[in-house]
């Protein structure tokens, strides 16, 4: 079997806000679908957290390296893609458009063994998983009548992230976690995102400890993103003096940018994301060094239904990981997966046990939200 072609198809018409201070407008492109074809007819399925300009001239540089591989060897192949390309940047466009190749390649595998992921990268430790609900903050009234929509729809986790915390006053600050936790309840699990990767975030490591402190008078779960995400050494006091877990790593990408955090335990949980950081391949080896350094691996999934059908089947072949994220309300996630993502009566996930991804795709929603036309062999599982 040989890869023919690989086109990417980017999602318009529908992007939920981000949370940035330059608040993207749901006309523009920050996700990428990417559709592997081989000589087969087999067709495999990722995502990438990138406009689809830079994906399309990223699949432009990399295309004489992987026209004609073998599908069947995605972690060869990403990282014959990643070691040929080093010097163009990476980390950046093409590091992230590897990343959707390298799911598709993992999806086709799949299809070919007729196995689901999960069990091809060395067995399933669980066939369901909790999804915590992930939103934007906004003012606490606001914030918690959405809550308490999510909390009906069955969510039993929850995640509010950037808006006004942290940025207008500490007394706004405790007023939105208090709203947050009495519409949750006592019994439900809540954490909050500072969303410090924020290009305006002014916040530092005082901050961020002193804030640590009031959460855990609310048993927030985790602290995520407090610090910019390039201050390594705040980041070690910060874990060391945190009366809560600290999480992060949603902007690195390959594990090498990991090694450092993970090896020095600047993370009580690390999020890698399976859409930039180089695909479920990479993500793996970073859930591995999470392990043996002590660190919990839970996969940031702000980004697609392709995203997050990656993040189950890495859920359920890692040993520690009983959580994925949720990005509530978003199209991309609800629609493009034709049979949606029901929850059982404890707010879990069941992890597909379909062959690849084990997803099947609404070719409609994916025209409707790219503009392009796929075939229906191009979606079936």
């Amino acid at each position: 079997m040989k890869i023919t072609e690989i086109q990417a198809a980017g999602l318009r018409h529908g992007t939920p806000q981000g949370g940035w201070s330059n608040e993207i407008r749901p006309e523009d492109c920050v996700h990428t679908l990417i559709v592997v074809f081989t000589d087969e007819g087999v067709t495999g399925w990722g995502s990438v957290f990138t406009n689809d300009e830079l994906v399309k001239a990223a699949l432009g540089v990399l295309e004489p390296l992987y026209r004609n591989e073998n599908p069947l060897e995605p972690e060869r192949v990403s990282e014959k893609l990643h070691t040929n390309t080093f010097w163009l940047g990476r980390g950046g466009t093409i590091t992230h458009t590897i990343s959707g190749i390298d799911i598709a390649l993992w999806d086709i595998l799949g299809q070919v063994t007729g196995q689901p992921v999960g069990r091809l990268l060395g067995g399933r430790y669980r066939d369901r998983v909790r999804p915590y609900a992930s939103i934007l903050m906004r003012e606490p009234e606001l914030l918690a009548e959405q809550l308490l929509g999510i909390r009906d729809q069955g969510f039993r986790a929850f995640k509010i992230g950037w808006g006004p915390f942290g940025r207008v006053s500490r007394a706004m600050d405790e007023r939105i976690v208090r709203a947050a936790r009495e519409a949750v309840g006592p019994d439900a699990l809540l954490m909050v995102d500072a969303g410090a990767s924020d290009a305006f975030w002014r916040q530092d490591y005082k901050w961020a400890l002193e804030t640590a402190e009031m959460l855990v008078e609310y048993e927030v779960h985790w602290f995520e993103e407090p610090l910019a995400p390039d201050h390594l050494e705040d980041y070690l006091l910060l874990r060391q003096s945190s009366p809560v877990k600290i999480a992060g790593g949603e902007v690195l990408t390959r594990r090498q940018s990991f090694m450092p955090w993970l090896q020095r335990r600047a993370f009580d949980i690390v999020q890698p994301d399976v859409t930039k950081v180089g695909g479920i391949s990479e993500e793996r080896r970073i859930a591995w060094m999470a392990e043996d350094n002590g660190v919990r691996f839970i996969p940031h999934g702000w980004n697609t239904a392709l995203g997050l059908a990656a993040d189950l089947q890495l859920a359920s072949a890692s040993r520690g990981t009983e959580m994925v994220e949720y990005l509530t309300g978003s199209p991309f996630i609800d629609e493009i997966a034709s049979e949606g993502w029901p929850m059982d009566n404890d707010g879990m996930l069941t992890i597909p046990d379909a062959p690849g991804l084990g997803i099947s795709l609404d070719l409609d929603a994916i025209e409707k939200y790219t503009g392009m036309r796929f075939t229906r062999e191009s979606a079936r599982r």
